[in-house]
Order: C-alpha cells, then structure tokens, then sequence
C-alpha cells in the first residue's frame, strides 16, 4: 500500500470510529437516566463529533479527491466506513453503554496520547485537543464503572453483563493490519501492542476497584477495519444520513 493511502485509511478509521461513537451515544439525548447525565453524554458525544469533524477533513485533504467532512460523512455506503464493530451495536441500556464507553475511553486516552508526538504535525494537534477530552471522558465513566459495580446487586449484575457482551469486541481495538504496521513505522501512529498492555493495566486497575473481574482476552476481528459491519450499521447510517440523502448538495 502506498504511503500516502495508508494515511487517508488511517485517518479515515480515527475520524469513523469517533463519528459512529459519537451518533450511538448522541441517541441518549433526552433519555438518560437524569438530567445532569443526560447532559454529560450529549456533551461526549459532541466531543467526538468535533473531533470526527477535524479527522474526516483531514482524511479528504489526504485523499485529495475534492471530498470534505460532510461527504465523507453522509454519503458513503457502508461497506465504506471503517470503524470498529462495538462503536456500531445499539445502546441497550445504560450499563451497556457505560461499559462500552469505558473500554474506548481508555484506549482512546493512551492512542491520542502517544498521538501528540506523531510525525504527522496536523494529526498530533488533532491528538493534543482530543486527549484533553479523554481525560475527562475516562474519569465520567470510570466513575460510574465503580457507582454500578460496587452498588446495589442489580445495579452489579448489570455492568457485569454489559462486560461479558461487549468484551468479545474489544480484541479488534489492537488487531495490526497493514495499514498500522506502515503508520507506526512511518512514526506516525503507535504500536498497537504497547497500547494494549497499558489500557489492560489500567482497565483491571478499576475493574478491580469495582468489584468486578477482567474478561478473558477479546476475539481477535478486523471486520470493521475491512468494512464488513453488523446489520446494525445500515440502520444506524439510514438515521444519520437521511437529510443529506434526502436533499443532496443542501448547505446550512
């Protein structure tokens, strides 16, 4: 692969991987379980919004066939997107999506990390922005990973539940393909395996402190990286693409 093809998928992947993250969780607007948290996840998902803004434009400068955030965006096919599977499954309940959340916190805290020192001057500002909002985003879920798994017995069951479902999914956050493996010899991205042994440790850290025990290793899957998603992607691009589809070329 070329050089630069490597670094349009790349960037591409990062910018998927926050917009799809960022729709799913932009679906608890208005029903989650108070009005504070209500608050702090719709505040999240504009976070990787943003931040899938500046990655998508990025990736079509890249590309540099004349396509821009909003046509990367809301006028691919599925077999185009790149994002991994978990960021794509349906919300379920509030457990479900606070396990979820958590696990991508903490990778996304240690990628956008080692991110700052990327050779690539314009993605390590994206990354410098962003990182500050993983801060944040690994304490708000980290929290309420020890409120619900050090709580009452249901409120335990419940996160519990919501670990062994998603768990199986997180071996595709750390599956090198080829377009990793020439990023971080490029120096431009980090490998992939020094991130898993940190967000590992820190993942046990609180899942200890939570009452709760680590899953065996994920399934490894490249499915999403490959554009082979779950029946829930065409739904859930169906939602988020329908104005755009509805009224190609309309300017706000």
């Amino acid at each position: 692969m070329a050089p630069e093809q490597a670094r349009f998928e790349y960037v591409l992947r990062l910018g998927d991987h926050a917009l799809i993250n960022g729709q799913r969780l932009a679906e608890w607007c208005g029903h989650g379980p108070f009005l504070e948290e209500d608050v702090g996840i719709a505040n999240t998902a504009l976070d990787l919004i943003g931040r899938a803004r500046f990655l998508l434009s990025y990736a079509g400068d890249i590309e540099g066939r004349g396509r821009g955030e909003d046509e990367l965006a809301y006028l691919r096919d599925e077999r185009d997107w790149r994002n991994l599977l978990m960021f794509e499954l349906p919300n379920r309940d509030f457990a479900f999506t606070t396990a979820r959340q958590f696990l991508a916190d903490v990778f996304h805290l240690h990628l956008y990390e080692a991110l700052r020192a990327s050779r690539d001057d314009r993605l390590a500002a994206i990354a410098a922005k962003a990182y500050k909002e993983c801060v944040y985003h690994v304490r708000h879920t980290g929290d309420w990973m020890l409120r619900l798994g050090d709580g009452t017995a249901e409120s335990h069951d419940r996160i519990r539940g919501a670990l062994e479902d998603i768990w199986p999914f997180t071996g595709e956050l750390f599956d090198a393909d080829a377009v990793d493996e020439a990023m971080h010899a490029a120096g431009i991205a980090p490998d992939l395996g020094d991130l898993r042994s940190r967000w590992e440790e820190k993942v046990s850290a609180l899942l200890k402190q939570a009452t709760l025990q680590p899953l065996p290793q994920g399934v490894r899957s490249l499915s999403g990286r490959r554009g082979i998603h779950s029946e829930h992607m065409g739904f859930l691009l169906a939602e988020m693409q329908f104005v755009q589809r509805a009224y190609p070329g309309l300017q706000w």
